[in-house]
């Protein structure tokens, strides 16, 4: 039998599970983040190794998801030093690259940033030609200074002729990756710029994660090919992922999301997903995680590409519970024990009241072998009510409509939450609900999606077949099986003031490959 492994590595712990070729859980461990995540990682691939008394030659399938790039920028830790070539001049020298980047993640990337001559306009004729020489020289000032260079045209992905001819040029003179705009993001310049040297400064970031990764399955006999989640809840293979490192950002919260949907048997619902620091509201729509039509900030930084929409806030099992001067209110976080929970929690015999210590003293909840925290009956009475108000106005924010809805609880901190909240019809935890960010890591579905804009004369077939043609082959591409690739959605936006062009995206799904 083939066997899939799943892993998601969080702040606070690292969550593994096997699933059967059935997709059934057969086991679930969690096993404490590491500083060195990949320590984590080999841990929990023993313990559930263990726990699930199967052979490593047995597992088929390793699938990843981390959270290891998006604490990288938030962090300003890792990051590799990016060469920025903007195809723009002299069109776009008001708002040079970098433009409103905090300081901090400027000077983690190294300030490398040329504005060439280059780009198209709106309606795809040429706004400027490439100056081959001009680009060689920017790469000969960037020679030992940068890990990898980021392209960006004005309008590429209307015609990506010129970053495709860049990007050629800079193989030649520095052999270094090369993130191209038009393959990032969509439209908006300053959002696609960034989403494009966000992704180029990752790239060696999560190449040491895979090493990590990898090293840890083939010690142990794994031979099973690898795969990293991506930001709409789908997987792609290690090569794919390490030359689009930006979109696994988003795959944490994605992968509670399709997790919790395969858990619970859902389709439509509102997860919520409550770890050691934060709870997490997605919406599960047709089994997948809606995805936010609104530009992303990712530690500070504005980009374009799509990420699920998903509602954070400061309350998880580690969350710090602190008494008022005046009466009995309470105040929640934002800080949170994190990992240390085991530590500093009452319940574990340590000195600092947590959410995990109220829900075990007045929740109704239990830990085997913790006993109940002695703490004031006014002080967790207060507490309590107001970790169900906190969650009962965030599920509000993200309901579409008044009616009560169904919601799926998971992630280890669920306990904390109440049976029963305002506003919600039913209120699941499906089994292993602790592990479901591991589960959805697992599944193993395979997707491509692309954005172009394309002029059209009014019949748009031959565009919508050429954009779905793409994404067939950036599916493909991912790791997919193309015997069982499908396009699932093509999506026609008309531009607003720009006659005959049009918005397509699409979407194509595939199932893994053998």
């Amino acid at each position: 039998m083939g066997y899939r492994i799943g892993i998601d590595v969080g702040g606070t712990n690292t969550d593994a599970v096997i699933l059967d070729e059935q997709l059934a859980v057969v086991a679930s461990v969690k096993s404490p983040t590491t500083a060195d995540t990949a320590d984590g990682v080999a841990a929990a691939i023993d313990a559930v190794l263990d726990a699930a008394g199967i052979a490593p030659a047995d597992v088929r399938y390793a699938m990843l998801g981390t959270t290891h790039c998006t604490n990288a920028i938030v962090q300003r830790k890792g990051l590799g030093r990016v060469g920025i070539l903007r195809l723009g001049a002299p069109a776009t020298t008001a708002a040079p690259p970098l433009e409103g980047w905090p300081a901090d993640l400027r000077a983690a990337i190294g300030e490398h940033a040329y504005l060439v001559a280059g780009g198209f306009e709106v309606d795809g004729r040429l706004l400027a030609p490439l100056d081959e020489n001009e680009i060689r020289e920017a790469c000969q000032r960037m020679r030992g200074e940068v890990d990898a260079v980021a392209v960006v045209g004005v309008f590429a992905p209307i015609d990506e002729s010129q970053e495709e001819r860049v990007a050629v040029i800079v193989a030649e003179e520095l052999g270094v990756p090369v993130s191209r705009s038009a393959r990032v993001g969509s439209l908006g310049l300053l959002e696609r710029e960034n989403a494009t040297v966000l992704n180029a400064a990752l790239i060696e970031t999560l190449r040491s994660m895979a090493h990590g990764f990898v090293s840890a399955l083939r010690t142990r006999g794994i031979t099973a090919t690898p795969y990293f989640g991506q930001n709409d809840g789908t997987l792609m293979q290690l090569e794919y992922a390490l030359e689009f490192p930006v979109f696994t950002i988003g795959c944490g919260p994605t992968n509670s999301i399709r997790g919790a949907a395969h858990l619970s048997g859902a389709t439509d619902a509102l997860v919520v997903d409550i770890g050691g620091t934060t709870t997490d509201i997605g919406v599960l729509v047709d089994g997948f995680p809606r995805q936010s039509a609104n530009a992303v900030e990712i530690g500070g930084i504005r980009t374009n590409f799509r990420m699920p929409d998903v509602l954070s806030v400061g309350l998880g099992g580690g969350t710090v519970v602190r008494q008022r001067a005046v009466g009995s209110r309470v105040e929640l976080g934002p800080d949170s024990v994190g990992y240390r929970l085991p530590v500093e929690a009452i319940a574990f015999g340590g000195q600092t009241l947590t959410a995990t210590d109220v829900a075990l003293a007045v929740g109704g909840v239990a830990i085997d072998g913790i006993a109940e925290p002695n703490i004031d009956g006014a002080t967790g009475a207060a507490a309590w009510a107001a970790i169900r108000t906190l969650l009962e106005d965030s599920i509000d924010r993200m309901k579409p409509n008044s009616a009560p809805v169904l919601a799926i609880l998971v992630g280890g901190g669920s306990i904390i939450a109440p049976d029963e909240l305002e506003g919600v019809g039913v209120l699941v935890r499906p089994d292993h609900f602790g592990a479901a960010n591991a589960v959805g890591a697992a599944l193993g579905e395979i997707a491509g999606q692309i954005s172009k804009i394309y002029r059209t004369d009014g019949d748009r077939r031959a565009f919508r077949a050429d954009a779905a043609g793409e994404a067939v082959e950036r599916a493909r591409l991912a790791g997919a099986d193309p015997s069982t690739i499908e396009v699932v959605e093509v999506e026609e936006l008309p531009m607003a003031y720009m006659d005959g062009q049009v918005l397509i995206r699409a979407r194509a799904v595939g199932k893994l490959a053998t």
